[in-house]
């Protein structure tokens, strides 16, 4: 009689912990990012240190910078609300930002696709390199990165006879007397598009090299006997599709600095430039942030900057995303 009882309670205590875990997988069911957040726990509490820091230097700034750009501030006074009226008066009554937005576009449309063209042509044929020689050659191309050396520039575009540009074109009888390259509007432009274009070899073109160098070489033999029959089908088919996250690594990169394009024209060309030839956005965010201390309207600036960076990604991750589909 003892024994029948025990197995009834036994039996009874089985089926209360089939209905608990009943209970609890329908509790997760219902709630399954709670679950996974607690199964995780730890995993978040590694990441914690980390998010805290990005968003009190990162998202906090965002979105006070926002906040702001509705204001007039100037650092002193508490700030007074404006509403659109910054906006406004960017638009409307800031011809020099205007001529900053087109400068910064024609260089965004030149320097943006040209310079990643440029990096992954060069990388892709120094990935052909025996493996030595490819080693220097990166080195040599990375270089520019490392240096800065808009120093150099400067000495090419000198505007007297010791400038290397005036005394070849003055040896070859091009021209007679030195050209005041960084004092001339009309040259200051193309000037800064080519010092951007040959600075484009730099992370980006470390980032396409890695990438190439990580392809799997068996993919090639596959493709051989698949039907691929030349390189350029085995660049579009395996290469590009292999290496995704490198090119969109890459294109933000390039992005950031075709937008981001400020200190080349005031190194080169002083600040401003002249009849503000070279002026781009980040020149006028400057200009307003650490010379006019007017926060506010330098806060509208940098949000319209944020958000042509957010389309602009935005737009990029959806062609890489077609590449070799």
């Amino acid at each position: 009689m003892e024994q029948t009882v025990q197995k009834e309670e036994k039996k009874s205590f089985k089926e209360k912990f089939q209905d608990f875990r009943k209970r609890v997988d329908l509790w997760s069911r219902k709630k399954p990012l709670r679950r996974k957040i607690y199964l995780d726990r730890f995993l978040y509490l590694m990441m914690f240190p980390y998010v805290l820091l990005f968003f009190t230097f990162t998202v906090l700034p965002v979105f006070m910078s926002f906040i702001l750009s509705f204001t007039d501030f100037n650092m002193l006074e508490f700030p007074r609300w404006m509403g659109w009226e910054n906006y406004l008066n960017l638009f409307l009554e800031d011809p020099i930002f205007i001529t900053a937005i087109k400068n910064t576009l024609i260089i965004a449309v030149i320097v943006g696709p040209g310079g990643y063209m440029i990096s992954f042509v060069f990388a892709w044929l120094i990935n052909e390199l025996p493996r030595h020689l490819r080693a220097v050659v990166t080195f040599v191309f990375y270089a520019p990165a490392l240096t800065g050396a808009i120093s150099i520039w400067a000495l090419i575009f000198s505007s007297d006879y010791y400038g290397w540009a005036n005394s070849i074109l003055m040896k070859l009888q091009i021209i007679h007397e030195p050209i005041t390259w960084l004092r001339n509007a009309k040259y200051i432009l193309p000037i800064v598009i080519a010092v951007q274009l040959w600075m484009s070899m730099g992370v980006n073109f470390l980032t396409l090299i890695a990438g190439l160098k990580s392809v799997n070489k068996e993919l090639y033999e596959a493709g051989a006997i698949d039907g691929i029959k030349n390189r350029w089908q085995e660049l579009w088919f395996i290469t590009l599709p292999s290496i995704k996250d490198q090119l969109l690594f890459s294109a933000v990169i390039q992005i950031s600095n075709t937008l981001g394009v400020g200190a080349v024209t005031t190194a080169l060309c002083g600040f401003p430039s002249v009849q503000y030839a070279g002026h781009t956005i980040v020149n006028h965010l400057s200009d307003y942030t650490s010379n006019r201390f007017e926060l506010g309207y330098a806060s509208a600036i940098a949000t319209l900057l944020f958000i042509a960076s957010i389309g602009l990604n935005s737009l990029i991750r959806k062609l890489i995303r077609k590449v070799g589909s």
